[in-house]
């Protein structure tokens, strides 16, 4: 699982930093967690290819959080693609989506919206699901994880052979979970494979407020990527703004108890961004501050 930035600032594009855009890397497979205006040329300098992405999560209908689909779509149709796409979001996604096809053709591929009404599991793919709740923004806004399903458990040979079991597809099996017969014999999975080891998990907030909901959706994260407009001076702008703070997003980190604290959508207001990440550390220690194309890592446990 890697992450690479795409967009880093908070509500306008600045010369350093692009709109809202993650992508996150699972496999050959690229999720795009919102798609801010100048994404696809974001992916392009990061090389990920356009025909990889097969799911678009949006966390709520502000353009920079979205503008950047309708370009997108349009040159996956210029590339020919034929693969079906997702899109994810509040009500109003559809319409949005149907407008842009309206005035502009396309795209030239199916696209199935996905509109979300309640918090819970919202996608079910190979390798991974993804997950949503509520934000506290202005406005209906989501918050998403991303969940990787669990990995098999550390296969022992010196067990299969133990129990006469030939190497090769019988490994397999049993290391997938699955009991085989060997000379009419059952041998079971458990007998020569550790207990099944937990995936990874993957928490992106959109725009919010600190939130008690996010917080729980993100308890144990391996990666929090939460957003920071605001420096601690502005604490009732953010409030009012439906924004959050470093130390407010390092607080909600803190008492998940995740692995790690990524901040984005920085307000263009601060060109030096070391105070904001001092402030952070003092209450969240293992926090970063995202820049765009910065690569991420989200090491097995």
């Amino acid at each position: 699982m890697k992450v690479v930035f795409l967009g880093t600032s908070g509500s306008m594009p600045t010369p350093e930093r692009g709109s809202s855009s993650v992508a996150v890397k699972m496999g050959r497979s690229v999720i795009l967690l919102d798609c801010g205006e100048g994404t696809q040329r974001q992916m392009i300098a990061a090389h990920i290819g356009f025909s990889r992405v097969k799911q678009i999560f949006i966390t709520h209908l502000h353009g920079d959080h979205l503008l950047g689909v309708p370009g997108l779509l349009q040159s996956m149709t210029l590339q020919r693609r034929e693969e079906p796409l997702d899109i994810y979001g509040p009500p109003g996604t559809h319409a949005f989506i149907q407008g842009v096809s309206d005035t502009l053709g396309g795209p030239g591929f199916p696209v199935t919206v996905h509109e979300l009404t309640e918090s819970g599991r919202v996608s079910d793919s190979k390798g991974f699901t993804v997950e949503a709740c509520r934000a506290d923004h202005r406005g209906e806004a989501w918050s998403y994880a991303v969940v990787e399903k669990p990995r098999p458990g550390r296969f022992h040979p010196e067990k299969a052979r133990a129990l006469s079991v030939p190497e090769g597809v019988l490994w397999k099996r049993l290391q997938d979970g699955e009991d085989v017969e060997v000379d009419d014999k059952l041998v079971r999975s458990l007998n020569v494979t550790d207990p099944p080891r937990l995936g990874r998990r993957l928490v992106y907030t959109g725009d919010t407020r600190p939130s008690d909901e996010i917080t729980m959706m993100a308890a144990g994260a391996d990666l929090l990527i939460h957003e920071a407009t605001f420096g601690d001076e502005l604490v009732e702008r953010a409030a009012e703004d439906g924004h959050s703070t470093v130390s407010q997003a390092a607080e909600v980190a803190a008492k998940a108890g995740v692995k790690r604290l990524i901040l984005t959508h920085i307000s263009g207001r601060y060109g030096d961004v070391e105070p904001l990440l001092e402030a952070a550390r003092r209450v969240f220690p293992h926090t970063l501050i995202a820049s765009d194309l910065l690569e991420v890592e989200v090491p097995l446990s």
